[in-house]
């Protein structure tokens, strides 16, 4: 076991953690740790595109006005002006890093998708993520002041407390954190005045879901666990277009697709035909919650196992210059969209709670940074507006990154190594893989797009069960990635279910049916983590 010492320590390889990385890279040493490889993140999934103003015929008041919307009155004005204001600044950066956007006559390809009032979306056909991604690891790969550590899954975050010195809420600070080198099995100490956590969202504590595996809610878990409120956890986002197909895992069929003039059409054992129109005005162009609910209805109307999307009045020659990856994907599975409508369900997709943060990025722990979907900065509100995720990266990593450029220095306490005197137990095993299915069993069942106070309550028994179980197990056994992942997603599961139970309206993504109406005055639900 080792200590490592850096300026700054960057938990996640998503865009949000990659953008301040090469912002800090010609001042800073930086270190960026991801729990699998660089590109396994959420990011690279990416397939719609970024929301920003840059047609004339649009403006920032459309934008902030249709983020509210969607929002459902939750959104903080301030935040959303803030990042709204700065999207066509982070579109250039990205342009002259050398991201392939698509583009028409000389000019960038403008799509739309749901919930917004003009076409904003800059895109790389169907598969945005990946442009980006790849070009944000290309130029990673060239700094000499990043270094990037793989297979290094987090623990915890160090802080004053966790070094036993007395503290207060306001004179705790984070040192670093601990992190675990799967490859050599031993926990490794990185030291620095700076921490960002970005770790993504907490999509894997659901059966169903369009995240990649590494989406375990980690630094939501432990920036709980190191005293920082977390905000807004009950509004988990179910896209309402996961492809559906027993060999087909977690893949996303784009908003943009409904955008281009995709309808969603009911099975013809259930009389065929839209059913949109029943549900919005909007029809398939409303936000993402509407749609998810109305998908979720027919399905459980009607018996059905999922529902179509048609896009085949389109022409082939259309569909290949704006969705070759989701042609390709679907023809491999024997569909073919230009003659064939996909089997879509709605699976969980987004995290619009997390670690409350301010406009810099920073968290309530001195030293600690959040940013990206492991954050609740106010933008998304109850419902996240499509295509404004891969945005709120960039514009609070630039954030935080003049908040790390213009921070004092601070010391730097020696840091103690993690305990590794525990034991490895031959049934763990068994038993994290069981709790992990159950876990995402009864939270896909009972915590869903639609809810009632039985149903939670019911969660809350079990999770509690839960966290007994894996704290004896994390307490005296040698610590894998699994039990990790486990821990933060009974963490965040728990976290969910007790924002859910405090919420007695229906808004936005969450939806009761003990309490159908939405309340007139739209506050945040604010979880304080308890002392310790």
């Amino acid at each position: 076991m080792s200590t490592l010492h850096f300026d700054v320590v960057i938990v996640g390889s998503g865009l949000a953690g990659l953008s301040a990385a090469l912002q800090l890279a010609p001042t800073h040493r930086v270190a960026v740790l991801t729990k699998r490889g660089l590109n396994d993140g959420a990011s690279a999934w990416a397939q719609g595109g970024i929301a920003a103003v840059m047609d004339q015929e649009d403006a920032f008041d459309n934008h902030v006005q249709d983020t509210l919307v969607a929002g459902a009155g939750l959104c903080d004005l301030a935040a959303t002006r803030h990042v709204v204001e700065h999207a066509p600044e982070a579109i250039r950066w990205l342009q002259a890093l050398g991201v392939p956007f698509s583009t028409e006559h000389g000019e960038l390809h403008l799509t739309r998708e749901g919930g917004h009032s003009h076409r904003r979306i800059v895109h790389a056909t169907d598969a945005t993520g990946a442009a980006v991604q790849d070009t944000l690891l290309d130029r990673v790969a060239r700094e000499p002041h990043i270094t990037v550590f793989e297979h290094h899954m987090l623990l915890d975050v160090i802080t004053d407390r966790t070094l036993g010195q007395a503290t207060t809420p306001s004179t705790n600070r984070c040192h670093g954190v601990y992190a675990l080198d799967e490859s050599s099995g031993e926990v490794n100490t990185f030291s620095a005045p700076h921490t960002i956590l970005a770790t993504g969202g907490a999509g894997k504590v659901y059966l169903y879901t369009t995240n990649p595996d590494t989406a375990t809610g980690d630094g939501i878990a432990a920036a709980w666990r190191a005293g920082c409120r977390v905000a807004n956890m009950e509004f988990i986002q179910f896209h309402p277009t996961c492809l559906y197909h027993p060999h087909a895992k977690s893949f996303l069929i784009s908003e943009a697709v409904r955008g281009e003039g995709g309808k969603l059409l009911l099975p013809e054992s259930a009389g065929g035909g839209r059913f949109m129109p029943q549900h919005d005005p909007r029809e398939e162009l409303a936000p993402r919650d509407v749609v998810a609910r109305a998908i979720d209805f027919e399905m459980k109307k009607h018996g059905v196992d999922c529902v179509y999307l048609d896009i085949s009045h389109q022409s082939p020659e259309f569909l290949e210059a704006h969705f070759p990856n989701i042609k390709a994907r679907c023809l491999e599975l024997g569909i073919d969209i230009t003659t064939d409508p996909i089997p879509v369900v709605p699976a969980a997709h987004y995290t619009c709670g997390g670690v409350v943060t301010d406009l810099h990025g920073k968290t309530d722990l001195a030293g600690l940074y959040a940013v990206g979907e492991t954050t609740c900065t106010g933008l998304h509100g109850a419902n996240r507006l499509a295509s404004n995720s891969l945005l709120e990266c960039m514009v609070f990593a630039s954030a935080t990154v003049k908040s790390i450029a213009q921070a004092p220095r601070s010391e730097r306490p020696a840091l103690p190594a993690w305990d590794d005197s525990r034991v490895t137990d031959p049934d763990e095993m068994v038993v994290v893989t069981h709790n992990w299915h159950e876990l995402r069993r009864f939270m896909w069942d009972y915590v869903g797009i639609v809810r009632t106070t039985k149903r939670l309550e019911r969660a809350a028994h079990r999770i509690t069960l839960l966290q007994r179980e894996i704290h004896e197990f994390y307490a005296q056994f040698q610590v894998t990635r699994d039990l990790l992942e486990l821990r933060n997603l009974v963490q965040v599961a728990d976290l969910i279910v007790m924002s859910a139970l405090m919420r007695r309206e229906s808004r936005g993504l969450h939806y009761s049916r003990d309490f159908p109406q939405t309340d007139a005055v739209a506050k945040p639900t604010v979880l304080v983590p308890p002392p310790r």
